[in-house]
């Protein structure tokens, strides 16, 4: 016995994952700063680079190693996340599908040739962003034959209520919405269209009109579109109604000189349908097949999410200088989304339970040094007399901070599968008491053990450190042995600097 997983049963888990963001701490985050097979066992021994190979492991064992690889997160909220669809553009003399609610395998789009409906080319975003779907793309085939659809010729510009021509080439129209500016400069991309939030329950009046097809009712499945796949012979011209499980819908029948119908104009919506059938039984004539087409939900623009197939969800996040947990001189070669992490414990596996909630995170270990130095982002640094170990993650020159992380790969030789002991210690802490050496850059510092706070002057400008010190030393914002991984991205190596900013666009698929 066949089975299946239906495409609302996706779409509708993408609007929960949406909804959950306002009740959840969902955090974009940038890891790993020594992306090396030498430092860091991920199954592999290549070039990182290589794009065909840098695939991320999916087991707890990594999904641990993620967490301890992070530099910093950036806080995703409702505003940074949308339902997207393909994009599909308006390019003049190009064809496209029409919606049916019908498409099958056997009864394929006209244009795309796909069996599912949200697989075809049914609607388009303009030069101008407002975002149509073709009611009708002129494929109607009074003679039988198999239809021939012609490119649209004109751009849709217009914002009314109904569906409409708007020009010679026969395509009718419907406007659903515009995307925003402010959606334009953030959510744009070469694949993907944004799609409002808040559709089903938004008093923005623009909405409101479409959702509710113009008037204080709601669209209650009106029929908007009668595809001809045969016109047959004999029948007259004059108006006919649609019988079904709706009522009201009624039809203005033109036929030519021989019979056969070749316009089938739906003159009233009705109210109410799933499914219809033509009644000519008062235009005589036989052989034709009829199709009225049942718009989705409750009627085209009720349910833009149903409508449009929204199953994937953009996730947006921007990492600059402007924020101080995030360093310009580290690497990063993963980006990942944690949701719910908790905040800093001393004691980890006991953890406070408290969710980590503020705007942005450190997840790196810090530590100040008396003198500035030349650091190799990604070296390993080491107390001899602790046994303490770690690898570099930024060093700022002005304040002599040097952050870093510890993971699993400093107590393994074997750093590809991380199962022979390299040590006879865990990972332990670094302390105050003992000098630094650094692997690659060569040589030992002290640390400063008169820091202390979140705040220091160098040159008289005072200096917000991001976290709170303690003995030169200080912990991470967040416990990283917390938080659900739910997405992870390997990348070529980035090497952030003063000028850069990182614009993060993650799609999430259900």
């Amino acid at each position: 016995m066949s089975a299946f997983v239906t495409d609302q049963f996706r779409i509708l888990n993408a609007g929960s994952f949406v909804e959950s963001i306002s009740n959840n701490s969902y955090y974009a985050f940038l890891g790993l700063s020594n992306p090396t097979p030498g430092s860091v066992g991920f199954g592999r021994t290549d070039n990182w680079d290589t794009s065909t190979t840098n695939n991320p492991v999916d087991n707890f064992q990594y999904l641990s190693h993620y967490r301890n690889t992070s530099l910093f997160g950036k806080k995703i909220t409702t505003e940074n996340a949308r339902r997207v669809i393909r994009k599909v553009q308006w390019v003049s003399n190009t064809p496209y599908d029409m919606y049916r609610h019908d498409y099958r395998q056997g009864n394929e789009s006209s244009v795309s040739k796909t069996a599912r409906l949200y697989d075809s080319n049914y609607y388009i975003i303009t030069s101008e962003f407002k975002v149509y779907i073709c009611i009708d793309n002129g494929s109607s085939t009074p003679d039988g034959t198999d239809p021939t659809v012609t490119g649209s010729l004109i751009e849709p510009t217009q914002t009314d209520v109904e569906p409409s021509v708007v020009g010679s080439d026969g395509y009718r129209w419907k406007y659903l919405f515009s995307i925003l500016p402010s959606d334009v400069i953030k959510f744009d991309s070469t694949e993907y269209i944004t799609v409002p939030n808040d559709w089903e329950t938004s008093t923005n009046s623009d909405i409101q009109i479409i959702r509710e097809g113009g008037d204080s009712d709601i669209n209650d499945n009106q029929i908007k579109a009668v595809y001809i796949e045969n016109g047959g012979t004999g029948y007259s011209s004059g108006p006919a109604s649609i019988v079904g499980d709706g009522s009201g819908a009624t039809v203005s029948i033109v036929a030519d000189s021989s019979g056969t119908i070749t316009s089938a104009t739906v003159t009233n919506g009705g109210k109410g349908y799933t499914y219809g059938i033509i009644d000519l039984s008062a235009n005589s004539g036989s052989g034709s097949k009829l199709i009225p087409i049942i718009p989705p939900s409750k009627g085209h623009g009720y349910n833009i999410y149903e409508e449009l197939g929204t199953d994937k969800v953009l996730m947006y996040a921007r990492f600059d200088d402007s924020t101080k947990d995030f360093p310009i001189d580290t690497k990063f070669a993963q980006v990942g989304i944690i949701k719910n992490p908790e905040t800093f414990s001393s004691t980890p596996y006991v953890g406070t339970g408290v969710t980590f909630t503020e705007n942005a995170f450190s997840s790196l270990y810090a530590v100040g040094l008396t003198t500035s130095r030349n650091v190799v982002i990604g070296e390993q640094i080491t107390q001899s007399t602790s046994g303490a170990k770690g690898y570099v993650a930024s060093f700022d020159t002005d304040t002599k901070v040097l952050k870093y992380y510890q993971d699993r790969s400093l107590c393994f030789g074997n750093k590809v599968d991380q199962t022979d002991s390299n040590s006879t210690t865990n990972i332990i802490a670094f302390n105050s008491t003992n000098d630094i050496t650094f692997t690659q850059s060569s040589g030992s510092s002290s640390i400063d053990t008169n820091l202390n706070g979140s705040v220091i002057v160098v040159n008289s400008k005072q200096i917000n450190l991001g976290v709170t010190f303690a003995n030169g030393l200080a912990n991470p914002e967040i416990n990283k042995k917390t938080g659900n991984i739910i997405y992870i991205d390997n990348r070529p190596e980035v090497q952030r600097d003063s000028r850069q900013k990182e614009d993060i666009k993650i799609i999430l698929e259900f």
